[in-house]
């Protein structure tokens, strides 16, 4: 169905909302921006292994600044076309993340 919302999301939210989505998130030493194909990376192998499917991609943006308590958003392609909005929460200068949110794009 058209614009369905996925019937798993609000329950891998739950899940990985309280795990966090760790990983060397910087584009480098020293630098205050996310190294956004890393950041795709973790989402994509997270989300797959929470709803147990492919994710098709996954587009974070390429400018993110490191700024602990910032959200930010990615967009999630799922096979077939269905899309989602994943949101972000930047905990620490070490940019780490957690993923906070996931809404089935209509």
């Amino acid at each position: 169905m058209a614009g369905a919302r996925h019937p798993r999301v609000p329950v891998v939210v739950a899940t990985l909302a309280a795990s966090f989505l760790t990983a060397a998130l910087l584009a480098g030493c020293g630098d205050t921006v996310l190294d956004d194909t890393k950041s795709e990376d973790v989402v994509q192998a997270s989300l797959e292994d929470s709803l147990h499917e492919k994710i098709a991609a996954v587009d974070c943006p390429s400018d993110q600044k490191v700024e602990p308590g910032e959200t930010f958003t990615c967009t999630v392609l799922f096979p077939g076309g269905k899309q989602a909005t994943a949101t972000l929460k930047i905990l620490n200068k070490d940019a780490d993340v957690s993923l906070v949110g996931l809404k089935a794009n209509q």
